[in-house]
């Protein structure tokens, strides 16, 4: 199987430029399986939680969702991405997976990260495994890669491919993930983002790129 990622760096809040570039970059890849990074269609640093509200959409109806599937349909491929959810009044840190058919499954980030607290409700999906044809694939987000039994679960349940978008701006998750391949026995694909941000307060983020397939 044929997969790829985006490495990309989204301007905050421009929705609809964020995902129109995202769009025309999975148009030119030649992949059946393409990994978007964490919060792909809106940046990293909300301000506040309404903020994030405000920018949230609803899955899978919502019209980042639908886009990507009109994608995933136009060239028969499937396509994992990150982007906030709303929910039942809830925002959730989520990435999608679809595919020819449309709409496949959404992960709920588990293990949120620092300032992601006050923003996100913590994920209450499984660790799901799903057939794509050529492969078996489960999802996790960014900061998952630190708690082995994501990825042990995931494995547990037949994955053969770990999608993992994310937006990381320390420098150990790139070899950890190697690790987390070669104890499960299993392949993955880290979609990051590059760029930098600082929305909030007097505090940089800056992304670090490093997106792998091991």
């Amino acid at each position: 199987m044929k997969v790829g990622f985006i490495q990309s760096s989204p301007k905050f809040g421009e929705v609809e430029a964020n995902v129109k570039l995202a769009l025309r970059n999975i148009r030119k890849l030649d992949a059946e399986l393409v990994v978007l990074p964490e919060l792909f269609n809106t940046g990293y640093r909300f301000r506040s939680r309404k903020e994030a509200l405000s920018l949230a959409e609803a899955i899978p109806n919502g019209a980042t969702t639908s886009k990507l599937i009109e994608v995933a349909k136009e060239k028969n491929i499937f396509i994992v991405a990150g982007l906030p959810e709303k929910a039942r009044g809830k925002i959730y840190n989520s990435s999608v997976l679809v595919g020819p058919k449309g709409f496949i499954s959404v992960y709920r980030k588990a293990h949120l990260f620092s300032t992601e607290k006050r923003l996100f409700t913590p994920g209450n999906t499984p660790f799901e495994v799903h057939d794509i044809g050529k492969a078996k694939v489960g999802m996790m987000i960014c900061f998952d890669w630190l708690f082995p039994e994501a990825a042990r679960t995931l494995a547990l349940k037949g994955a053969d491919i770990i999608c993992h978008p994310s937006n990381l701006v320390l420098p150990h998750c790139p070899q950890a993930m190697i690790t987390r391949c070669l104890e499960n026995r299993v392949f993955a694909i880290t979609a990051n983002r590059v760029g930098s941000e600082a929305r909030v307060g007097a505090e940089r983020l800056r992304f670090i790129g490093k997106s792998q397939i091991v």
